[in-house]
């Protein structure tokens, strides 16, 4: 066999609820909404398809384009470890530290990035690749897509059956695995930058 594949259970489970964590597709729920209603329509196959092409892209190149300005990953993914911090604490606190300007169409641009494979997503990813197997990131990437696929497509059902509440409850949740697994991150990769 030409390549040495690792797929590990644990590993596939803590990259995808990382991404799933940081793309926060339930909490993006509204502004979801708010675009179908301006624009009547959201392309959910292609947006979902262009945010996963992203991440793999991004995966894979990412630490090249780092090697390129001089930076290695465990440096990037200490910087990715105070990124996924402060995002959970914007969602365990339901406050904004950052905001983006709000996309003005449901074109692939705002869906697919920034909304699925934006800043905090790409460098949740790099964080990941300096502690995990390339493939189980991969399988990650493609539950998040599916279910972020079956997000767009029913995202006005699902506020209806959660409510504003539901959605709240979940964010917050997920908040505090983000956080637990922004601080092992952080542990794991400072610890090999001071032993190098």
């Amino acid at each position: 066999m030409p390549f040495d594949l690792h797929f590990e259970i644990k590993q596939i489970a803590t990259a995808t609820m990382v991404l799933f964590a940081v793309i926060d597709i339930l909490g993006s729920i509204p502004i979801i909404i708010g675009l179908r209603k301006k624009v009547g329509h959201i392309q959910s196959e292609k947006a979902s398809i262009v945010a996963a092409c992203i991440m793999v892209a991004f995966l894979f190149l990412g630490e090249r384009i780092l090697k390129l300005i001089g930076i290695d990953v465990n440096s990037f993914a200490v910087a990715g470890a105070l990124i996924i911090f402060f995002l959970a604490i914007e969602m365990i606190l339901g406050i904004t530290l950052y905001k983006d300007e709000q996309p003005d169409s449901a074109s692939i641009v705002p869906i697919a990035f920034p909304l699925i494979a934006g800043a905090g997503t790409l460098t949740s990813l790099l964080s990941l690749r300096a502690e995990y197997h390339v493939e189980n990131i991969i399988v990650a990437i493609a539950i998040n897509t599916i279910f972020v696929y079956l997000v767009l497509k029913s995202s006005v059902r699902i506020e209806k059956a959660l409510g504003k509440g539901g959605v709240d409850i979940i964010r917050k949740v997920f908040g505090v695995i983000l956080m637990a697994i922004a601080v092992k991150l952080f542990a794991t990769n400072i610890h090999q930058l001071l032993s190098s």
